[in-house]
Formats: structure tokens, sequence, C-alpha cells
């Protein structure tokens, strides 16, 4: 299959899924004028209309949409073949591209990291972070080859294991109220100045974090919002700030005058999934999946216990339990 041709396809995907010529030209890294030639190249071709469009809206024909399942599968096998050869190149057996949420528990990528396949002594993972909507995308498309999800969309093409499980946490200051608490309820925190995660970077989690909030009464007097976790330590200074994190986050905050407590609130366990195509049946992936959930099974894996807690007794972290698959 020519280059030309896999571009074209790429174009048709990338619209497809984005239903917008200006966020597909942004994906693929070029301007609007040239996905548009691309896209009437295409049509040209196959002598069908995929797209119906004006100048507001753009959908997927019945025709787009039988070809765009096809197209997938054909992008997905002309990467694995160019992958093939570079790896041949290399003198690896095969490339693992797993993609990451920046909220996902850095455990489960250590432990990947530190498996040794005995079929693929010359496995090469490659880590890629993106945010969750990019990795479902990029999974489904080919992308990527595995990921973990922290809480995904809903998505039909993909198969998902649950591997762990976690609360939220709130960080404080050491002088805080509330560090004699060893655990923290919703209801606490209200009319507190939050400190939270753009809703960008994971808007499920940011809506479910406030929906709970009004319905338990415990609304912030207001919202700061940060993308880098050195953003909240700075904004944990202001008077009676809480700042609520995933795991991840709170394991880069951790420092001495900070106190660390988990969130216990049942609706906003954070569930982490490791998700595949569902239709990849590579026989690597099913490995590495299947080793995986079996090195996870021997960890009895307390949150938090890589903290180091402060040496005065009143900053620190109180662990709560996560959950891993488990015999």
């Amino acid at each position: 299959m020519a280059r030309s041709e896999i571009k074209l396809m790429e174009a048709a995907i990338a619209l497809g899924e984005e239903l917008s010529f200006a966020r597909a030209a942004y994906r693929l890294g070029i301007t609007q004028p040239t996905l548009t030639k691309q896209i009437a190249e295409l049509e040209s071709r196959l002598g069908a209309i995929l797209f119906a469009r004006n100048h507001r809206t753009v959908i997927l024909s019945e025709i787009g949409q039988a070809f765009l399942k096809e197209a997938r599968l054909s992008v997905l096998h002309a990467d694995r073949a160019l992958q093939a050869v570079r790896t041949a190149k290399e003198d690896v057996e095969a490339v693992l591209n797993v993609g990451r949420s920046p909220h996902m528990d850095p455990f489960l990528v250590s432990t990947l990291l530190e498996m040794r396949m005995t079929k693929y002594p010359k496995l090469r993972i490659e880590l890629h972070t993106r945010l969750v909507h990019e990795l479902v995308r990029d999974v489904e498309t080919g992308v990527l080859d595995l990921a973990f999800l922290t809480e995904p969309p809903e998505a039909p093409l993909l198969t998902k294991i649950k591997v762990a499980e976690a609360p939220f946490y709130i960080a404080i200051l050491g002088t805080d109220r509330l560090v004699a608490y060893p655990a923290l309820r919703m209801k606490q925190l209200a009319q507190r100045q939050w400190v939270l995660f753009e809703r960008q970077t994971h808007p499920m989690l940011y809506e479910r974090l406030l929906t709970l909030a009004i319905e338990q009464n415990a609304a912030p007097r207001g919202v700061h919002h940060f993308m880098a976790v050195e953003e909240a330590y700075a904004l944990l200074e202001e008077n009676e700030s809480v700042v609520l994190l995933t795991k991840a986050d709170a394991l880069t905050i951790a420092r001495t005058g900070v106190a660390v407590r988990p969130l216990e609130e049942a609706a906003l366990c954070i569930k982490t999934y490791l998700a595949s195509r569902s239709d990849n049946h590579s026989k690597l992936v099913s490995s590495v999946v299947r080793a995986l959930i079996r090195k996870l099974e021997t960890v009895q894996f307390t949150s938090m216990s890589l903290l180091l807690c402060a040496t005065s007794p009143v900053v620190g972290v109180i662990p709560a339990q996560e959950k891993y698959p488990a015999r």
C-alpha cells in the first residue's frame, strides 16, 4: 500500500472521529485546506461521498462509516508492518508501544518495566503519556498497542481489564486542623478554597468531584486550577486551601510541611484499566497482558507506601488500602 493512500485514510479517520475540519487538521498537523484537498481526493478515488458537510457541520455518511471501519484496520496493519521492519533493523524482537495517563499510579508502569518476558528477551517497551481521550483514540487507531486508562469513556472498539482502584487524596498544610483526621470526607472540604486539576485533563473525574460536592452540600468557596503539581503546591499556602489529587499527583506533592489524607468517598473511587483493541490478536500483546496480571496478583500493595512520611507527628501520609488484582 502506497504511503499516499495511507495518508488519505488517516485524514478520513481523523475527520470521522473529530467531525471538525479544524480539530482534525490540528490533530494531523496539517492545514485545513490541505485536509479538505485530501478528503476530496479520497472521495474522488472512491467515487463516493464519505462526509456530508457545510460551513458548520460535518456528518459521516453510511458509506463513510463502512469505509472508516476497514480503513482503521488497513492503517493498523500498515503501521505494524513498518514497525516489524524497524525492529528487525534494530536487533530487537518487538517494540511494544504503551500509553499511560498522567493521573495513573506509577507503580503499574514500574511493574510493567520490571517484567522479564522469556519468550521475548529483546522486547523493548516505549512509553507515551497522553490525556485519557487521546489514549483511547491512539489505541483504537493502532498507534498504541496497550494503554493504562484512568476512568476512560465508553469505547466499543477496546477490550479493558481493571488493574487498580484507589481513592482521591487531599493535600493540606501540616498546620491545618484537618491533619487530626486519618481520612477525610467531602463535607469536611465545604467552603474551603479548592485547588483542582484543569477540567480538560480529565473531564469525567472533574465533573464527578464537583457533582458529589453539590449533592452533599459541600461546594467549595472557590476553585483554583493547575496543570502541573508544582503550581498546586504554591497555591496550597493560601488560607484554608485543600488540593484534590490522584495518587500520582499526591506522590509528587508529598514533602515536609504537607500532609496527605485519603478522601473516603466510594463514589470517587478511581479505577485504572489496561486496554487494547478488541481485534488485536497479537501474541505479544496477549503475553504481556497475562504476565502483568500475574505479576499484580502476587502484590499486596498498600496505597501511598512509597511516600516518605516526615518526622513531624502532624505531617506525612495516612495510608489507604488500594486494590490490585489478588488471588
